[in-house]
């Protein structure tokens, strides 16, 4: 009976991870598909790799990847800043107020992308602002920013207001205080923003797809109009790519971290 209570746990997590890392496995083994089929095997091969810094399309979803990743980064970097500037404005004001804008604040992040999309579109429409790469990054960071006060928020209400107090009652002026108490207190927050804004925007296609024209194309926009004719296997080769620089800036990150506690752990037995 210990046994069978220690099997279905464990059974329970094992179909877990099977059910989320089977399809990237069957990504990953097809993207070495010598032939052009999405689910026929025929023998292994590098030519899509090749093929993807060689050929035309390959040159086209490389394009689309740096434009994804240029825009991206605007977001995340810009939509993080706005958040921090609005989380600490905020925390001046108060409870009533500051309750009813966070409030506010959160329905985009429960707002479908399609309302979102078309919102945007209108609203470029309406200020006859031509669409482009400058409507793409401006609806992308508007997107993003809930979501960063998403995660920044609960760092900074964790946070002592006697440091601040402190810091002031010694001389810092009040932009010190932000900049070398705050912030720094609330990083952990700030980078989860980074990294969350970051995957968002990389992955958007529903409000890319209604704030841009045919001249620029995000990586997953360029990917559903090849998928329309079938599985391009270059794509596979691409999103292997992609999953291996992600996991192993996730191993490096996980490994910094151990390495960092390590540390600490060693700073306070020495003591």
């Amino acid at each position: 009976m210990r046994k069978l209570r220690q099997f279905i746990p464990n059974a329970y997590i094992a179909l877990v991870f099977l059910f989320l890392y089977l399809p990237i496995l069957v990504l990953i083994v097809f993207s070495f598909n010598r032939i052009p089929k999405s689910f026929v095997w025929g023998g292994f091969s590098i030519d899509n790799y090749a093929n993807l810094f060689g050929g035309s399309d390959g040159s086209e979803l490389l394009s689309s990847l740096l434009t994804t990743l240029k825009v991206a980064a605007i977001a995340s970097l810009s939509a993080t800043a706005l958040a921090v500037i609005s989380c600490i404005g905020l925390s001046f004001f108060s409870k009533r107020i500051r309750n009813a804008t966070m409030n506010i604040t959160y329905i985009p992040n429960i707002m479908p992308e399609l309302v979102t999309g078309i919102s945007f579109m209108l609203l470029f429409s309406f200020l006859g602002i031509q669409k482009g790469e400058l409507t793409l990054i401006l609806s992308h960071i508007a997107f993003c920013v809930p979501f960063a006060v998403l995660s920044i928020n609960p760092k900074l209400k964790q946070l002592d207001r006697n440091l601040s107090e402190a810091a002031m009652d010694l001389g810092a002026t009040q932009l010190q205080t932000i900049t070398k108490v705050i912030i720094p207190e609330i990083m952990p927050g700030i980078i989860s923003s980074v990294l969350l804004t970051f995957t968002l925007s990389v992955d958007d296609y529903l409000i890319s797809n209604f704030n841009v024209d045919s001249t620029v194309q995000t990586l997953p926009m360029k990917i559903y109009s090849m998928a329309k004719f079938g599985i391009n296997p270059k794509i596979n080769a691409l999103t292997t790519i992609m999953f291996i620089v992600i996991f192993a800036l996730l191993l490096g990150a996980n490994m910094h971290t151990i390495r960092e506690n390590k540390k600490k752990n060693n700073q306070q037995g020495g003591f």
